[in-house]
């Protein structure tokens, strides 16, 4: 599928994709649970050839809608995110201080291109929308993150040193979705559990309690059970 002609906004994405949104936020697993693959492909394929299809009149399922957005984003010739962003938006994931790592991230998305960052924007709008009904859908921003960072990244997993900074990888995308309105709209900063590791302390070993000792059942005497074994009421035995 083939990005098409740069919008003047967000306005086409949210016609293109406004109703199913609406009937399928309260999807169980939405953008976990896989849809049918005919019906994704077909959606693709229709898409191609009309930006302004009906999902609905389609008669496919919530899954398989989100499913093509998700195939639409991983097709793309070069990932939502810039790949010569990615260094700039791991290192600033690490900085301790909360509100210093979200401006940090603010500055570097002020660097997308303007239709890349237009489109973020809406897509991380939507899951935004989507994990405020966590409690329906089982969706929440981590959830997402982990459904959705691989194909707005598009990392080389071929990478041995790659998979060492998934997890921050991931808790970007989240951090986008958690605090979407601070870095999109102007909004204020969002309280949610950090969701970057802090750095390993200089001595752990003080701040580690004591391991306790695994207490194990003493072992299994087969003569003790045996019969059990043949007073079987059943006979299957």
């Amino acid at each position: 599928m083939s990005l098409p002609p740069p919008p003047p906004g967000p306005l086409p994405l949210r016609r293109r994709w406004r109703r199913p949104t609406v009937l399928g936020l309260c999807t169980e697993g939405l953008y976990r649970v896989s849809g049918n693959k005919t019906d994704q492909d077909n959606i693709q394929k229709q898409f191609d050839q009309d930006h302004n299809i009906s999902l609905v009149s389609m008669e496919v399922t919530v899954n398989a809608v989100a499913g093509a957005l998700k195939a639409f984003f991983a097709d793309l010739p070069d990932p939502l995110i810039p790949y010569s962003l990615h260094p700039e938006l791991l290192e600033a994931a690490k900085i301790p201080d909360k509100t210093e790592r979200l401006h940090a991230l603010k500055e570097i998305v002020k660097k997308f291109h303007p239709v890349n960052y237009d489109v973020f924007r809406y897509v991380i709008t939507h899951l935004n929308r989507v994990s405020q009904h966590n409690k329906v859908n089982l969706m929440t921003a981590d959830n997402l993150s982990i459904c959705f960072w691989p194909t707005l990244m598009r990392p080389d997993f071929e990478n041995r040193e790659f998979l060492s900074t998934t997890k921050i990888h991931q808790s970007v995308v989240e951090t986008f979705i958690q605090q979407c309105q601070f870095f999109f709209y102007n909004g204020e900063i969002v309280e949610t559990a950090n969701t970057v590791a802090p750095p390993p302390p200089s001595n752990p070993g003080q701040l580690v309690e004591p391991m306790v000792p695994l207490q194990l059942p003493p072992p299994l005497q087969p003569q003790l059970i045996q019969p059990q074994l043949q007073t079987d009421p059943l006979g299957i035995i």
